[in-house]
């Protein structure tokens, strides 16, 4: 750089980098593409550089995630069919026998709003803000330890021009991740059958969607009429937007948890930087197949082990609870079984783009006891009822843990006293705060007031799973 430049070194690297983007530089955008996991065609070339050149003219190191829902947008449109007059008139009538044969088998009460139908293209606009919310963290240390390496690793005459452009830096990072989170979405898109698909609440509360298009592709090859898999997949769909309606906590709850976990992730600087000291720009699959693996993303701690059991639980009692009440729900259809097969054949296997996912922001949202759950939830069904089943999801102390998973005799045994009226058994430690929240020692003689109830604990299973 000239001794009399009157650029500042934020400038000059700014410059540069400009110089690279707009084709005068030795940069093939396609390699870029290319080590982002990103299509190389022209349009999405194109996009890239739009992209990146806006995050050099905002300067902010913060992420734009609009990039993310247009690149989801773009991918979703690709092939994205409109739903028809035909195909309307169909689902709604799906939708109102799903709302009839529910009734017959759960106390969860319906949905205010009517189910909606999305294309691809509206799926991935509508789940977007949760996609970002939950890339986030994750993004942001990426974002971050790129701007380290690069600082730690740069040429002592640009260290100076690197340290003062870390922001711009961290912005182009951000870009590339956000771009690659909307190509994940917009792939997902594409299989996804409706807003409850992938078992956590991508929609609002109150929201119940199917994707008519990808609802069609997952009947294809079943040789089962199309009314029965619409049927089964409207009940299915109906069933998790209820729960989450009549659990108002759930949402919130699940959706703390897996933010929280996300943010205890970090980013594996060592892998970066040997990346970034190997990396060919000639052949840049290696940083693609890091970046889409899930790579730089380091083995879990203890702590993060713990939480994503409690998360597992949480959600294997979620899709269970669909599961037992779907299955109940759609007795009458001839084959619901057959497709209920292939629904848990799908689930457990998760589609590619699903699979990218897990990879990008490091969980996996796929419970592995769901089968375990939903015979839990069977065996309460036979012994108390549904109204009793579907009231442990009044409140987050009463909802099963991973315990009443394993050995459910106890919960059922405790819910069977409470139907009969009887008092579960307490111990020392259930008499001594009892005893606490009536203000008396054991012994004592200072009564409660005239007339009051002692106050008992509420036989709760447990802590929020």
């Amino acid at each position: 750089m000239p001794e009399d430049s009157d650029k500042s070194p934020e400038d000059e690297f700014r410059d540069m980098l400009r110089e690279l983007l707009s084709g005068n530089g030795s940069f093939d955008p396609s390699q870029l593409a290319g080590a982002a996991g990103l299509p190389s065609d022209p349009a999405s070339l194109a996009a890239l550089m739009s992209q990146l050149q806006g995050a050099l003219r905002s300067g902010g190191d913060g992420i734009n995630w609009d990039t993310s829902l247009q690149q989801a947008k773009t991918i979703a449109g690709d092939g994205s069919q409109d739903t028809t007059p035909e195909q309307r008139a169909a689902f709604e009538q799906a939708f109102h026998i799903a709302s009839l044969w529910l009734a017959d088998v759960t106390d969860v009460a319906e949905l205010s709003s009517e189910p909606a139908l999305y294309t691809r293209t509206r799926w991935a606009t509508k789940t977007m803000p949760f996609w970002t919310q939950l890339a986030e963290p994750v993004a942001t240390n990426i974002a971050n330890a790129l701007t380290g390496v690069l600082t730690e690793r740069a040429p002592e005459e640009l260290s100076s021009m690197i340290a003062n452009a870390g922001q711009l830096v961290r912005g182009i990072g951000g870009t590339l991740f956000a771009m690659q989170l909307g190509q994940v979405v917009g792939q997902l898109s594409k299989e996804v059958v409706s807003g409850g698909d992938i078992g956590i609440p991508l929609l609002d509360d109150n929201e119940a969607a199917l994707v008519p298009q990808n609802v069609a592709d997952f009947g294809e090859g079943l040789d089962i009429p199309a009314d029965q898999v619409q049927i089964y997949l409207a009940v299915r769909e109906l069933a998790h937007a209820r729960l989450f309606r009549h659990a108002r906590w759930l949402r919130l709850h699940l959706i703390s948890s897996i933010t929280d976990f996300a943010r205890g992730i970090r980013i594996d600087t060592e892998r970066l930087e040997e990346l970034a000291e190997s990396f060919d720009p000639s052949n840049p699959e290696e940083l693609r197949e890091a970046m889409t693996s899930g790579a730089l993303i380091p083995a879990r701690t203890e702590a993060q082990d713990a939480s994503l059991a409690r998360l597992e639980t949480t959600l294997a009692l979620i899709e269970g609870w669909v599961d037992v009440v779907t299955a109940a729900a759609t007795e009458r259809l001839p084959r619901s079984a057959a497709i209920a097969e292939t629904v848990r054949r799908r689930r457990a296997a998760g589609g590619p783009a699903e699979q990218a996912l897990g990879a990008l922001v490091g969980l996996e949202l796929r419970p592995r006891r769901l089968r375990e759950a939903a015979q839990m939830w069977q065996q309460v069904t036979d012994a108390v009822g549904t109204a009793q089943r579907d009231a442990l999801w009044s409140h987050p102390d009463l909802v099963p843990t991973a315990a009443d998973i394993d050995a459910p005799e106890a919960l059922i045994a405790r819910l069977e006293a409470e139907a009969r009226g009887e008092r579960p058994e307490q111990d020392e430690m259930d008499l001594a705060l009892e005893d606490l929240l009536r203000g008396e020692e054991r012994g004592d003689q200072h009564d409660d007031e005239p007339g009051s109830e002692p106050s008992g604990p509420n036989g709760a299973g447990g802590p929020p799973v």
